[in-house]
């Protein structure tokens, strides 16, 4: 390609203007070749079907009665013929347990496993999941929150419609309820984000995550693993390391009907939020080299060509070429979004991810550091 534009320049511009245009080639397939496949239709549910597997719903919830007492009707009324329910009350200290007996006279298929604070000894949810997942007298496990509720009540059917002697893990989509301000439309265009990311790598055949709000595998596949194997000392990592390290394309499969999502409570401070994420990308390093090169390589690729762009616009004389090509990606990335959210029930994030998707790299990036400088804080003392 004859870049008769950077001729006159000099060596400092053309390295600039080169790694722009790599990294414009490089977001384009990105969004062209793989995050396309996440567009596509889930197809409507045979409400005919009679053959539903049974399944065991698994919930965790420490110091959770409040968000019980809303949500658990929800999914204790689902319209599926075979379930039951089993919550893991782990060292709750509030009204957990008392809320869970009063429905548990109610509903009949209500399981409870309780785990006793120990003085000496701390855990984290894997043990608790564990605990729930030994309890489940069912082969097929459906994994969600205390603070989520499901879209309908044939949340379990589109969950679990997928499954047959081949499939091992369907990825199901979880979102945030919408509230007003900007630090809530963030967590939901991340959140989004994020989901555009794994469901689409999972249908080019790469799944590399799921999300514990809205999971389902087999309990062989758990135990055929170990559990959580290596990572169960981890305070994350009990969806997405999990499944990347037994996701495989043949036995994979995803779910995107906006009526088999769940909704989460958000955060309602940047504090939280940031000492919530903080905790989530400390599991990224453990990811397989291959999935760390694809979401590396995008990630990288996605801050230099906004970098590059601001230095080729405030530094150096800006050709117009540059601004052409920047608006080219743009316009690739919102047709792409504006589907992509469709699906997602968020249509209204639409304007605010051509703002907000430049931040997020950068957000990340300091608490990368953040989470590394104190890590080495701790190995000093």
């Amino acid at each position: 390609m004859n870049l008769w534009f950077i001729d006159n320049t000099d060596l400092i511009t053309k390295i600039i203007i080169g790694i722009f245009l790599l990294s414009f080639i490089i977001q384009i397939l990105y969004y062209l070749i793989i995050f396309t496949a996440g567009l596509k239709k889930s197809t409507p549910l045979n409400q005919r079907t009679k053959k539903y597997p049974p399944v065991s719903v698994i919930i965790c919830a420490k110091d959770e009665a409040e968000n019980l007492q809303k949500f658990l009707p929800k999914i204790l009324e689902q319209d599926y013929p075979d379930y039951e329910v089993i919550v893991v009350n782990d060292c709750s200290e509030d009204d957990t347990e008392i809320i869970l007996k009063a429905f548990q006279k109610k509903y009949k298929h209500l399981k409870i496993s309780t785990i006793l604070k120990d003085p000496v000894f701390n855990h984290g949810k894997k043990l608790a999941l564990t605990v729930g997942i030994k309890a489940a007298k069912n082969e097929l496990l459906l994994l969600t929150d205390a603070d989520c509720y499901p879209a309908s009540e044939h949340w379990i059917k589109y969950m679990m419609r997928h499954f047959n002697k081949d499939t091992n893990i369907t990825l199901g989509v979880g979102l945030y309820e919408k509230k007003p301000g900007f630090l809530n439309m963030f967590i939901r265009f991340e959140t989004a984000f994020i989901a555009m990311q794994y469901i689409s790598l999972a249908r080019r055949g790469r799944p590399y995550m799921g999300i514990g709000r809205n999971l389902a595998y087999k309990k062989e596949l758990f135990f055929k693993n170990k559990g959580f194997g290596p990572f169960n000392q981890l305070k994350s990592g009990d969806d997405d390391l999990f499944i990347n390290k037994t996701a495989h394309k043949k036995s994979t499969v995803t779910e995107t009907d906006p009526k088999s999502f769940t909704y989460s409570i958000p955060e309602l401070s940047w504090k939280n939020w940031v000492r919530q994420k903080k905790r989530h990308l400390t599991t990224g390093k453990f990811y397989q080299q291959s999935t760390k090169r694809i979401l590396g390589i995008e990630f990288l690729t996605r801050i230099l060509l906004n970098l590059c762009f601001i230095v080729a616009l405030f530094i150096y004389s800006f050709p117009e070429y540059l601004l052409a090509i920047y608006l080219i990606q743009l316009v690739v990335k919102a047709i792409v979004y504006n589907i992509a959210f469709r699906r997602l029930n968020e249509k209204y994030l639409f304007l605010p991810s051509l703002f907000i998707e430049p931040l997020i790299p950068l957000l990340y990036g300091v608490l990368h550091i953040s989470n590394l400088l104190e890590r080495n804080r701790n190995r000093w003392i």
